[in-house]
C-alpha cells in the first residue's frame, strides 16, 4: 500500500471526525480485462479501508471481457462504499462491458456527448454462433443485467435492448429513459449536485451523500498491474510469442549466441503468461506454429516459395485467431502488425536453417574432421590389415590403409575414426599436400 494510503488510513482509524469526506478516484479507460478488473476491485478495497465517502470511477472503455465484467459488477454491488461511475471526458464511450459497470453503479452519470449500450454477447474472435447458443448467452446477460439495474430504480426494460438488440444511447437519451441520474460537465459538479442527496444502496439500505469538500484521491495502478496490462495488450503478447521462438531457433542453429537464448527464454516465458491472462484461441496458437513447420520445410526443399508463402498465410491467420475476444480493434492483433512480423520471420528462419544445412556438407576445418583430405608421409610402413604411423599436419598419427604402403609414400587421408585414419597411397607428390611438411624435432 502505499504511504499516503497508509497514513489517510491512519486518519480514519484514530481520527474518524477529522478526517473529512474524501472520494477515491479510479480511472478506467481501456479495455476490461483480468488486470483491470483486479485495478477498480483493489481501488474499492482501499476505499473501504480508509473509509471514503465515495468511489468515482471515470470509465471510458470499448469493452472488454465478461469475467472480467461480471467481477467488476460484483464487487461495485457489494462495496459498502457508495460507488459513482462517470462516463467522461466528452467523446467518451461505455460500450458493451462498460455499460454493465454503468448500470451497476449507485449513481450513474455521464459527461455531455458521450455514449452507451450496445451491449450484445459477441462470439470470441467474431465467429459466428450457433442461434440456440446465442440466444442462451443473450438471456443470460439479459437477465444479469436485469438482476441488479431494477434494484438500482433504472429502466430494466430499456437497459436490455442493449443487449438484446445492440441499442446505444447518447447522454441525453440515457437520462431521459431514466438509464442514468445526470448529465455534468465536470467532476466537480458531481459533488455540489449530490452532496447531501440521499440514496438507496443494493441491499435497500439508504445512505447520505457526504461530497462537499471534494477532496480526492486518485488510485493509481501498481508498477505490476502497470506491466501486466502491457503484457495482456493482444498485439504485445503476439510480439513476445513470436521474439520467443525466433530467440530460441537462433539459438538452436547457431549455438554460440547466448544472448538470443536467453532473450527469446524471458519473451517466450513472458508471452505463456500473458496468454494465461487472456482468453486464447489454441487452433491460433497452432497456425503459428505450423508457420514454423513451414518456413523450415521450405529450406529444406525446393517448393519456389509455395511453402514460404503458405507460412505467412498461416502466421497472420494464427495471430488474427490467438485472442478469444470480443471483436473490438483494442482486443485484437492488428492485420498489419501480423504481416509485419510474419514475413522478416520467415525470411530469417529460412535463410539461418539453409547456412545450417549448407554447413553440415563442409569439410571440418578443425580437430579429427580437419584432416580428412590432408596429405601426409608414411614413416612406419603400413601392412594390409595392420596399422603404421604417418606424420600429418606436423603430427604422427595411426594409420590403416587396403594396401601396403612403403616407408615415405605420400598418402591421403580419406577417413578419421576415433584416434585412427584411413589412408590411401597419394601419387601427387609432396608439393601437392599443403600440410605434409618437415617432421617436428
Amino acid at each position: 500500500m502505499k504511504r499516503g494510503s497508509i497514513l489517510l488510513l491512519l486518519l480514519a482509524v484514530l481520527f474518524p471526525w477529522a478526517a473529512g469526506a474524501q472520494v477515491v478516484e479510479i480511472t478506467l479507460n481501456k479495455i476490461i480485462h483480468p488486470v483491470s478488473a483486479e485495478y477498480v476491485l483493489a481501488g474499492i478495497d482501499h476505499a473501504e479501508q480508509t473509509k471514503a465517502d465515495a468511489v468515482l470511477i471515470i470509465l471510458n472503455t470499448p469493452g472488454g471481457l465478461m469475467t472480467s465484467m461480471r467481477k467488476i459488477v460484483d464487487r461495485i454491488t457489494s462495496s459498502r462504499v457508495p460507488v459513482i461511475v462517470y462516463v467522461a471526458p466528452t467523446g467518451s464511450r461505455a460500450a458493451s462491458a462498460g455499460f454493465f459497470i454503468l448500470m451497476a453503479a449507485d449513481l450513474a452519470v455521464m459527461a455531455p456527448g458521450t455514449t452507451t449500450g450496445a451491449a450484445s454477447p459477441v462470439a470470441m474472435g467474431g465467429a459466428e454462433i450457433p442461434e440456440t447458443m446465442k440466444k442462451k448467452i443473450t438471456n443470460d446477460a439479459a437477465a444479469y443485467l436485469r438482476s441488479y439495474t431494477s434494484k438500482r430504480g433504472r429502466n430494466p426494460e430499456l437497459a436490455e435492448l442493449a443487449v438484446t438488440e445492440a441499442k446505444s444511447f447518447t447522454d441525453e437519451e440515457a437520462l431521459k429513459e431514466g438509464l442514468i441520474d445526470a448529465v455534468v460537465e465536470s467532476r466537480q459538479q458531481i459533488f455540489e449536485r449530490f452532496h447531501q442527496q440521499t440514496i438507496q444502496r443494493f441491499d435497500g439500505s439508504e445512505h447520505t451523500l457526504e461530497l462537499a469538500s471534494g477532496e480526492v484521491e486518485s488510485w493509481e495502478m501498481t508498477g505490476r498491474q502497470r506491466f501486466l496490462s502491457r503484457l495482456v495488450d493482444p498485439n504485445i503478447a503476439f510480439l513476445l510469442l513470436v521474439f520467443g521462438i525466433l530467440g530460441l531457433y537462433i539459438e538452436f542453429t547457431q549455438p554460440g549466441f547466448i544472448i538470443f537464448g536467453v532473450a527469446g527464454g524471458i519473451c517466450l516465458i513472458l508471452a505463456l503468461f500473458a496468454i494465461n491472462l487472456l482468453p486464447v484461441n489454441y487452433a491460433g496458437v497452432l497456425l503459428i506454429i505450423l508457420a514454423m513447420a513451414l518456413f523450415i520445410l521450405e529450406a529444406m526443399y525446393v517448393s519456389h516459395g509455395v511453402l514460404a508463402v503458405g507460412g505467412v498465410i498461416s502466421m497472420v491467420l494464427g495471430a488474427m485467431m490467438m485472442i478469444e475476444a470480443p471483436p473490438i480493434p483494442e482486443m485484437r492483433v492488428r492485420m498489419d502488425l501480423a504481416f509485419a512480423v510474419a514475413i522478416p520471420f520467415a525470411v530469417i528462419t529460412i535463410l539461418l536453417l539453409r547456412l545450417v544445412l549448407r554447413s553440415r556438407s563442409w569439410r571440418g576445418a578443425t580437430g579429427r574432421e580437419g584432416l580428412v583430405g590432408e596429405i601426409g608421409e608414411v614413416r612406419q610402413k603400413i601392412e594390409e590389415g595392420k596399422k603404421g604411423l604417418i606424420l600429418v599436419v606436423g603430427e604422427l598419427w595411426r594409420a590403416t590403409a587396403s594396401q601396403k604402403i612403403p616407408v615415405g609414400q605420400q598418402v591421403r587421408v580419406v577417413k578419421a575414426q576415433g584416434l585412427l585414419l584411413q589412408v590411401e597411397p597419394h601419387a601427387g607428390g609432396l608439393e601437392a599436400g599443403p600440410s605434409a611438411g618437415k617432421e617436428q624435432t
